[in-house]
């Protein structure tokens, strides 16, 4: 593969420690890595070039937790939802229903739709759960579908407890932790339990996550986002490598937080869509907390694949400044998936960059609702 330099870059905000905010800069990628970084004069000879035009370049986005792989359409709840009406309609229940009845040609192509509308939003690296099939042949599928498109995939059997098992949650555990977990943990990286009270309570996720570690699965928590709970100690105390929401949280969770390795994987697209209280990134960040923000994409609470759209929310609603958004939506993303290989521009990590025709990421946050995003690169190829 050639080597090419992207030159005429206005403002390279690297998210590294070591390089910092570069103006006037230039970045050369060999193969699908980035081979030198530095003032545009003193770049090296590279067989091609791409001048940017004085736009900004910065890591691309990574966006560590999706609910891509699902079919049906949610819109009369959100309509309910905004109107303030009370909607009595099965919720998660309805999309389970439509994603067991779709074929898989329908559920690849949308989820070839949603990782498009990702890319073209500068996101390189995207995770994508299960959990809307909830039968072993569903959830099997599903997971095979998402590894088309990501080595970040997700067993999420642990979603809910589906409707025929209602009057035996605990055969589905079972299930979850046996026959479902067997047939999908070959297509999964991560295992994901929704830890909450009326879904699973921390016995139960604790078991779920200790299921998937005996088959090399990484852990992964939905905690604290509708009421406080056990969830976010619970990630902790497993070490899972993120504890995702984390909009209910007491001193004693931030403090868990602040002491382990698991990050803060905050989702404002779902506050947006169900008018409900932001989590304070705030607390967590003045705690030393690893804070990450993704897009929680999914047909029911979080319909977007904006991550720029996540970045204004969470400066305007969370207490983020945009330097600090930007960090969470590159390297916090990073973190959550713990990959050394993405999230930062600098020498010997992958070439995803994106370009804004803009002078700086500040104003992801500060022209909110802009198409900005003027080139992405991803593995050092550019794809929009």
């Amino acid at each position: 593969m050639p080597s090419v330099v992207l030159t005429g870059i206005g403002l390279l905000a690297t998210q590294s420690a070591e390089y910092g905010d570069l103006p006037g800069a230039a970045v050369v990628i060999q193969d699908s890595e980035i081979a030198w970084v530095g003032p545009a004069a003193a770049a090296p000879a590279v067989d091609d070039r791409v001048d940017l035009g004085g736009r900004c370049v910065l890591p691309g986005f990574v966006d560590s937790h999706s609910h891509l792989v699902f079919a049906g359409d949610r819109s009369e709840e959100f309509t309910a939802r905004m109107s303030g009406r009370s909607y009595t309609a099965g919720g998660i229940a309805t999309t389970v229903a439509a994603t067991r009845a779709a074929g898989d040609e329908a559920l690849t192509g949308r989820v070839a739709e949603l990782t498009a509308e990702m890319r073209a939003s500068g996101i390189t690296t995207y995770e994508i759960k299960s959990g809307y099939g909830l039968t072993v042949n569903d959830e099997s599928r599903c997971l095979q579908i998402a590894a088309r498109f990501t080595s970040e995939t997700t067993y999420l059997g642990a979603h809910v407890v589906p409707p025929e098992y209602s009057h035996a949650p605990e055969d589905y555990l079972d299930l979850i932790c046996g026959e479902m977990l067997a047939a999908c943990a070959p297509h999964a990286r991560w295992i994901d339990v929704f830890c909450e009270q009326g879904v699973f309570d921390a016995d139960a996720a604790r078991a779920v996550l200790l299921a998937g570690t005996r088959y090399g699965l990484g852990g992964r928590v939905h905690a604290n986002q509708l009421r406080p709970g056990p969830g976010v100690q619970l990630a902790c105390e497993m070490g899972a490598a993120s504890a995702d929401h984390c909009t209910h949280l007491s001193a004693a969770d931030i403090d868990a937080l602040a002491s382990a390795d698991t990050v803060a994987t905050l989702l404002p697209g779902a506050e947006f869509s169900t008018r409900s209280d932001y989590p304070d990134a705030r607390q967590l960040l003045d705690a030393g907390v690893t804070v990450a923000l993704a897009t929680d994409c999914n047909p029911g609470t979080s319909y977007t694949t904006s991550m720029p759209f996540c970045i204004a929310l969470a400066v305007r609603e969370m207490g983020m400044t945009p330097t600090e958004a930007v960090h969470a939506a590159t390297v916090g993303g990073a973190a959550a998936l713990r990959r050394t290989d993405i999230g930062v521009i600098e020498p010997g990590r992958r070439a995803d960059l994106l370009a804004l025709n803009a002078p700086s990421p500040v104003h992801l946050a500060y022209r909110p609702g802009v198409g900005l995003v003027g080139g992405v690169w991803q593995n050092g190829l550019q794809v929009a």
